[in-house]
């Protein structure tokens, strides 16, 4: 049997490297194949609260260009389109993955009370509803409460790596009482270690956990 090829979309250059990392420590035998379209995220910035009809229309077809290129799935790293996606999931016959799905199973399994740190702040409405809606459909009752960590992206796209892990464990100090905490975005997995050192909870990132359900989905260990 050939490699699976999986496409992994992303609308910003920092998205790439943890997801990249992700793949290949988790699955090194797949084919992970790159779309890059920074004008996603410069354009999503400009539409803070919902996705425009054009956006979502651009999102789709870059999925059925994955599927001409011979997709065996798709993973996004932007957690900023969450209704583009369910059109492209919708669209295509092979699995197309949230990015956060797979972090979301995970926080909820350490308990109701959960926060998040963000640092792109236009992902953070739909990355709430999101996390809501998967909540009310696995039946286990929860909360979720989102912090942004200003600064933060633009110190990593100034290649600050330092300063953007500093500011999202700042912002990481503002939460009580959770039983997890998640890092919302691909990028902000960066800090896990940084956050981890001045909390004392679950610190949970996308990459590693998506890959992993990707894997699932493809070799059919676990359903769509």
């Amino acid at each position: 049997m050939s490699s699976p090829r999986i496409f992994l979309f992303h609308a910003t250059l920092v998205a790439m490297e943890p997801i990249r990392d992700a793949m290949q420590s988790l699955w090194p035998d797949a084919e992970a194949v790159n779309i890059l379209d920074e004008s996603l995220s410069l354009d999503r910035a400009r539409e803070p609260v919902a996705l425009s009809e054009e956006l979502t229309r651009r999102f789709v077809a870059l999925g059925r260009q994955a599927v001409d290129g011979g997709a065996d799935g798709i993973l996004i790293t932007c957690s900023a389109f969450g209704p583009a996606i369910h059109r492209l999931a919708a669209d295509v016959s092979i699995p197309v993955l949230m990015p956060n799905e797979a972090m979301f199973r995970a926080a909820l399994s350490q308990g109701s009370r959960i926060g998040m740190v963000a640092t792109f702040a236009p992902a953070i409405g739909t990355m709430e509803d999101e996390f809501r809606e998967f909540a009310s459909e696995t039946g286990r009752p929860a909360t979720l409460e989102t912090v942004t960590a200003e600064g933060a992206i633009e110190s990593l796209r100034r290649g600050d790596v330092a300063d953007h892990n500093r500011k999202v464990a700042e912002a990481a100090l503002r939460f009580s009482g959770l039983d997890a905490l998640m890092l919302a975005h691909f990028s902000t997995s960066r800090a896990a270690d940084a956050v981890r050192s001045v909390v004392d909870i679950p610190v949970l990132t996308a990459p590693e956990a998506a890959v992993s359900r990707m894997r699932s989905l493809i070799e059919g260990t676990e359903p769509c």
